[in-house]
């Protein structure tokens, strides 16, 4: 398999573990708190992990032209693409966010063609078609379509049409994060790469955080020893590996396809929810799951 679908489905199966983390953390302490500190773990990480293999701890061989766009990718990608999608779980809940966030890999594609002049082939646009459709008709048949648990209503009126801005707000801030990363990055290192995004990520969401007061939130949410646990763990296999796995495949293959490779996190999610948290899975989701993986095939093939 080519290195760079390798690292996308690695990316993948990253997300799936952090999705669980993340979940458990933000119950506790709040999506705001997590996705800061998550990125402050992160950072650390990547810090050491450079020293070690780079023998620098800090990006400081990066070009002008690396630190420029990585940085704007990473307030892309983390600080505007992710509050737009945790306010869209709020909002529309988590079914129809997930639903659009199964756009990124189309919008993707768009701003590839757009910014770096890439093209899919027939089967690759094939793979990703059907990548689209299995991961929505999977996403539709997980969760009931009532807002959440406690028997809220499903939005309706100017709520849902701000959900569903909000939802392909966080679908086009990954997209463009990850063009933005590729145009920046060129051949440097995916995971110095990564840690000069995390640097701009945790600058945006610091300024967030002085403007709306929630500084207090967060310093207090670092005595929360299980949140931190989770934290943690979700930091590892998000920031740390996922993230910069994914820099390699799109280092590697062209944005679109490893996008779509990508997005079959929610796929992999389904045994996890299965056998650790004894979640019921109908018809719907197995079969979304196969036609995914068909996808994923042709993605792979293509």
């Amino acid at each position: 398999m080519p290195l760079g679908e390798l690292a996308a489905l690695g990316t993948a199966l990253c997300w799936a573990f952090t999705a669980v983390c993340f979940a458990a953390a933000g119950a506790r302490i709040g999506s705001l708190s997590v996705n800061l500190i998550r990125l402050v773990i992160a950072l650390a990480m990547l810090t050491a992990f450079e020293a070690v293999v780079r023998g620098t701890a800090l990006p400081l061989d990066a070009s002008a032209h690396a630190w420029t766009w990585l940085s704007i990718s990473g307030i892309v990608g983390f600080c505007i693409g992710d509050l737009c999608l945790f306010r869209a779980l709020v909002v529309i809940g988590p079914r129809l966010s997930s639903l659009l966030m199964s756009l990124a890999p189309l919008l993707t594609a768009v701003f590839g063609w757009l910014l770096l002049g890439e093209t899919l082939s027939a089967t690759e646009a094939l793979g990703m078609t059907l990548t689209i459709a299995g991961l929505g008709w999977a996403v539709l048949d997980r969760t009931p379509p009532a807002a959440n648990h406690q028997g809220a209503r499903a939005p309706k009126g100017r709520a849902l049409a701000v959900g569903v801005a909000l939802g392909i707000g966080g679908a086009a801030g990954q997209a463009g994060g990850l063009v933005l990363s590729k145009y920046g990055m060129g051949q440097y290192d995916p995971f110095a790469a990564t840690q000069i995004r995390v640097i701009a990520g945790i600058a945006g969401f610091s300024l967030l955080f002085v403007v709306t007061g929630w500084w207090p939130r967060t310093i207090r949410a670092l005595r929360e020893g299980r949140a931190m646990l989770y934290t943690s763990a979700g930091a590892f296999f998000g920031p740390f590996v996922g993230v910069s796995l994914s820099l390699l495949a799109v280092q590697r293959t062209s944005t679109g396809v490893a996008a779509a490779l990508m997005a079959t996190s929610p796929i992999l999610v389904i045994p996890i929810v299965m056998f650790v948290r004894r979640e019921r899975v109908g018809l719907g989701g197995v079969l979304g799951a196969i036609v995914t993986v068909a996808g994923v095939i042709l993605l792979v093939a293509g």
